[in-house]
Order: C-alpha cells, then sequence, then structure tokens
C-alpha cells in the first residue's frame, strides 16, 4: 500500500491552514522553523530569546493565514512576520540603543567589505557579535532588502539613523573582519 502525501502542494498546505488544520499547521511549522530559526538568532544573541521570538512569529503566522492570499512566497510572508516579531521584542526589551543619528553621515561613502578567507559561519558570527541597534538594521538591510524608508517605518527611527547605524555596521564589521582574517592567516 503506498501513502500519498497529506498535502502534495503549498496552496493545498496554506488553504489547510486557513481552515485551522493541526496537521497542516505542524507541516508548516516542521517545514518552516529552523530556516525561522536561523533568521531570529541573527537578531539575538540568546538562544532562548530566538527561540521565543520563533514560536510567537508562528502563533502570527498562523492568526494571520486567512491574510495570505497565495500570491508571492509564502516563505517570504512566513519570513516577514517573524523579523517583524523579532524587531517588537527587541523593542519591547528596550535592547536596541541607537545612537544619535547624524545627518552629515548619509552622504559618506560606503566601506567595501574586504576580500577575506573567513567561511560563512565565522561571518555570521561576527555580524552576531555586533552591537544590537547596528546588527538589526544591517540585517534588514544587507539580509532581509529592507529599504531604510521601510527599516525608519519598522523601527520608528528616521531614514538618516536606519543609513547611520548601516554605515557604523559596516565600517565595524570591515574592521572586525580585517582583524578576524589576520588571526586566521597567522594560526595558519
Amino acid at each position: 500500500m503506498k501513502i500519498l502525501p497529506l498535502f502534495q502542494t503549498e496552496e493545498q498546505l496554506v488553504k489547510a491552514c486557513q481552515k485551522a488544520d493541526p496537521k497542516a499547521q505542524r507541516r508548516v511549522y516542521d517545514k518552516y522553523a529552523s530556516r525561522m530559526l536561523s533568521v531570529c538568532r541573527r537578531y539575538f544573541n540568546d538562544e532562548y530569546e530566538a527561540e521565543e521570538a520563533m514560536i510567537e512569529g508562528f502563533v502570527k503566522v498562523f492568526e494571520k493565514i486567512a491574510q495570505f492570499k497565495l500570491e508571492g512566497s509564502f516563505e517570504g510572508w512566513i519570513r516577514r512576520i517573524v523579523v517583524n516579531e523579532c524587531l517588537m521584542a527587541l523593542r519591547a526589551k528596550k535592547q536596541l540603543g541607537w545612537q544619535t543619528s547624524y545627518d552629515d553621515v548619509l552622504e559618506e561613502p560606503t566601506p567595501q567589505l574586504p576580500e577575506t578567507s573567513l567561511e560563512a559561519a565565522d561571518l555570521m558570527r561576527l555580524i552576531e557579535s555586533l552591537p544590537i541597534g547596528y546588527r538589526t538594521v544591517f540585517n534588514l538591510y544587507a539580509i532581509e532588502g529592507y529599504s531604510h524608508e521601510e527599516i525608519a517605518r519598522t523601527l520608528q527611527i528616521t531614514e538618516s539613523t536606519s543609513k547611520s547605524q548601516l554605515h557604523r555596521a559596516r565600517a565595524l564589521l570591515q574592521r572586525m573582519i580585517v582583524e578576524a582574517d589576520t588571526r586566521q592567516s597567522i594560526n595558519y
């Protein structure tokens, strides 16, 4: 006897979730939880906080699933909700600690990240070690693809603060990469 998968397409899975089918919800969670936890880890150094934000994000996904109109990427829609949940959790804990915005920073050239022999996991660890405000804006802009206008609206800051935080994050990350690369080449 051959067992057919319960939900053969993503559309069937979403429609079942919209009817609050617990098996469909479990399938969505199992399919996307590890990826969304990785997203949350970029915003939180603490594993527990990352996991808590991811779970709260999935609660919101299932609460708002009726709003998903089967247009665009379902994973992208989930990711957006999870990122917003991370930002709300950071804001609630007042962890963002924004530095004062300087408008003259807006026109400075963007630092170019140096060539490096570091692995992706090493680079992610460096990003995770950035101060929380820098890391949050860097993640939203460089990884999630938000515009400065979207970041400003989402984080309730000015666009110039978003731009200056990104500029500072890149500059600090550049220094950290050079230092880590130098340490790595000395160890070889």
